[in-house]
């Protein structure tokens, strides 16, 4: 799996803050990033909570990309 991917599958609700904040700073310079978050909108919160804090430029995927998050660049 390409580095510009985070797939979340298999990691715990508390796991979630560090591995999006690491994920999104270290590989700041290869955006756009993409976080495979699946079905759970718990997942998605949490994953967004960590953009808003991070001043990220994201959007939330639709259709076929429902459960997925793009981070275009952070402000």
């Amino acid at each position: 799996m390409p580095s510009h991917i985070l797939d979340l599958h298999g990691f715990r609700h508390h796991e979630v803050d560090l591995a999006v904040e690491n994920f999104v700073y270290l590989n700041q310079d290869e955006m756009p990033l993409t976080i495979i978050c699946g079905n759970s909108e718990k997942m998605l919160s949490l994953v967004r909570i960590v953009l808003e804090r991070s001043n990220a430029e994201y959007y939330n995927g639709s259709g076929h990309e429902y459960g997925q998050i793009k981070v275009h660049r952070l402000k």
